[in-house]
This record gives C-alpha cells, structure tokens and sequence, in this order.
C-alpha cells in the first residue's frame, strides 16, 4: 500500500513525542547552556599541555622536545625551547618550552600531536566554546592558558588517564632500579680497586719472607736442604751427557791401535 512507511514513520514521532511527557530519556532537546548533554570519553577539540603538582611551570611535563611541532599537519604549533633546565617527573634535568602556543583557528583536532609525544605531555581537550570577536591573536592559545593539570585531565579522561599514569609510574620504577643497580655495581667496582693492592701488598710480604729465612739459613752455616720432590726430579734426569762421535764429511775416521 502506498505511504505506509510515511505512517509508520509518523507513528514513531507521535509515540516519541507522547513518551517525552512521561519519559526523560525520549526528550531529545535540552535547555542549552542550562543544560548540557555528557560528552563522551573519546571525544576530543584542542590540545592541552599537563602539569603533575601544584604548580603549572614546575611541573609542566613537556621538554620541548618539538616533535610535535615538526608533525602537526597545518603547523599551528610554535615551539621555543629554554636555555636552561628543569627537573622532570623522573627527577632528570630536561629542558622546557620557553614559549609553547597553538593556534585553535588553524588546528584540525587531529590529535597527531598526542601521538607522538613521548613523555605524554600533550592530550586533546573536551571544551569546545572558543568563539570570540577577533579572528587573529584571540584564536592563539599561550603556554599559561594551555597548561591545566593532571587531575583535570582524570575528570575528562578517566580511563586513558589511569592508564597513563601506570604507565609512567612504572617507568620511573625501572629508571630508579636502573639507577640503583648502577650505584651497587660502581660500590662493588670501587671496593674490588681498593681490596687489589692490599692481596699484592700481602704476596709481596710472604715472598720477602721466605727470602729473608733463606739469608739467615746461609749466614748460620747451614746449607739448604733440597725438597723431596727436587731430589725425586734431580736423581731421573741425567746429570751428565756422553760427548757425541762427529767425523768430517768425506773422512774415515782412524782406526784404534791395539
């Protein structure tokens, strides 16, 4: 029958439109900015740097290494590195961005740039109300309005930030159990250096020993007895050799009178 779908189409409206009386979950529409839909874990706008403390320029967890900068496909990132460094979240002096703006009118929300970031410094953010009047400098970001912290980074990515940190909880166990086996082994390094000249030192003294008890054998008139095994060795090899029969080539040699 012709315009069946369009009535059970209808059907739906009607029924939908009905239940959102009774039924909040049928009512689409919300009283926007009063109300705001939950946005999902995966969803993603602009980046932000993370900071882990208190403070955002001591615990800004990017070394201005700028692979993110080199990557980003409209090159919105600017990027300048300090002169000087900083401690990181392993304790290492890492340098740090001097200067670390993006701008958000050129930026595709690719999040390339959390991709490649090793030291998980950089991840995309939820907010999306940016707009403003101007159309130029409003729309770059600096490093002071980039920066927010670990913990806010946990209420809008729980999941991929628990993961993160374990992540990097356990890097910093293996970089302190490196560390420790290094000290041990130059301990155990330095402790065999000092314990060498004191075994020579000791050998040394057992030979000059010996030596000394030798001199005052002879000097008492008393000759040195051989060793048992010097007597052994003495009385199996030969103490003299018989003088070997040699002729000139082409003589006889003479005959023996009797």
């Amino acid at each position: 029958m012709i315009g069946t779908g369009i009535l059970k189409g209808m059907a739906v409206t009607l029924r939908n439109f009905a239940g959102s009386y009774f039924e909040k979950d049928r009512l689409i529409t919300v009283q926007y900015p009063e109300e705001r839909e939950p946005l999902p874990e995966n969803y993603r706008n602009f980046p932000f740097l993370i900071y882990d403390g208190a403070e955002a320029e001591a615990g800004l967890r990017c070394v201005a290494c700028q692979i993110c900068e080199k990557e980003c496909p409209p090159q919105c990132i600017y990027i300048i590195k300090s002169k000087d460094k900083k401690p990181d979240y392993m304790g290492k002096p890492q340098f740090y961005p001097a200067v670390f703006d993006i701008d958000i009118s050129v930026c595709m929300s690719c999040q390339i740039c959390v991709e490649v970031c090793p030291f998980e410094a950089i991840k995309m953010d939820k907010v999306f109300e940016l707009s403003t009047r101007e159309r130029f400098d409003a729309l770059l970001t600096r490093k002071d309005e980039l920066s927010k912290s670990n913990e806010y980074y946990h209420l809008i990515h729980p999941i991929e930030a628990a993961e993160v940190d374990r992540n990097l909880a356990e890097a910093a166990a293996a970089a302190e159990a490196k560390k420790k086996a290094a000290a041990e082994a130059a301990a155990k390094a330095a402790a065999a250096k000092a314990a060498g000249p004191a075994s020579v030192t000791s050998t040394g003294s057992s030979v000059g020993n010996a030596v000394s008890v030798a001199r005052a054998g002879l000097a008492d008139g008393k000759p040195i007895q051989p060793s048992p095994e010097a007597t052994a060795r003495q009385a199996v090899s030969p103490t003299a050799q018989e003088p070997e029969a040699t002729s000139s080539p082409g003589k006889v040699p003479p005959a023996s009178s009797n």
